[in-house]
């Protein structure tokens, strides 16, 4: 009795599971994100929020799925698609060629670019190309940190972990300038009248959703579902609600 018991839970272990495992993948993304980048997502009031936060929700919904959500630091995004933890990133990751080597990339849904925060006060730093021989503060593993070591050599690079010791660095003086994301910049210096952004942009890029290369037709159904919410007015409502002053 036992024997059998066993072989009955082998059969279910070994053969049922897999085919569970894949219904969960098709009604559940499982998707990771640093919620420490507002507007795009963060933490409010114990709850994560922001554009990123509800346009992926949004997308789910259309695509009549749910999401699973996983925080994690913004270098493990990409390293954790590969390695299959979860299903799609989303935090406002810039789409570049190094990037789409290893992981796909849903269809653009909103342009950005990066810019120079730096105290309002400042008046040594009025361009990009016033960043050489300063002390910059940029995110590891984002596109700040690798566009700076490419067009900007002469910059003294300080690499933090999270967006907001990026910003706090610049405040308390240890770093001259930070260089991350537009809307992200503008929403900080929005609540810190001593603070700047720069006119000019040091790059414009495109946002865009990462997903696992293996899943290929999840990532049509993200371009449908961002299709289907710009043709109805869903996507412009959240545009207007997070990014429209940005």
């Amino acid at each position: 009795m036992n024997r059998y018991f066993i072989s009955l839970l082998a059969a279910f272990s070994f053969g049922l599971l897999p085919a569970l495992a894949s219904a969960q993948t098709v009604s559940v993304i499982r998707v990771a994100t640093d919620a420490t980048f507002p507007p795009f997502e963060f933490f409010k009031n114990g709850k994560r929020t922001g554009f990123d936060i509800e346009l992926i929700e949004l997308l789910a919904k259309n695509m009549g799925k749910k999401v699973e959500w996983t925080d994690i630091d913004f270098k493990g995004l990409i390293p954790g698609l590969v390695s299959r933890r979860f299903d799609v990133a989303s935090s406002a990751i810039y789409i570049t060629e190094e990037r789409r080597r290893v992981v796909d990339f849903t269809d653009p849904y909103y342009p950005g670019g990066l810019v120079v925060l730096t105290k309002a006060s400042n008046t040594a730093i009025r361009q990009p190309s016033d960043l050489a021989g300063k002390k910059v503060s940029v995110q590891v593993g984002t596109k700040s940190a690798n566009y700076l070591k490419a067009y900007y050599p002469q910059t003294e690079r300080i690499e933090v972990e999270k967006n907001q010791e990026m910003f706090n660095l610049v405040e308390i003086g240890r770093a001259d300038a930070a260089v991350t994301g537009k809307p992200a910049a503008i929403e900080y210096a929005k609540t810190r009248p001593g603070m700047k952004v720069l006119d000019k942009q040091v790059s414009v890029e495109l946002y865009g959703y990462a997903v696992r290369k293996d899943l290929p037709q999840l990532t049509e159904e993200m371009n449908a579902a961002l299709k289907k919410a710009k043709l109805d007015g869903s996507y412009d409502k959240l545009v207007h609600k997070w990014l429209s002053s940005k």
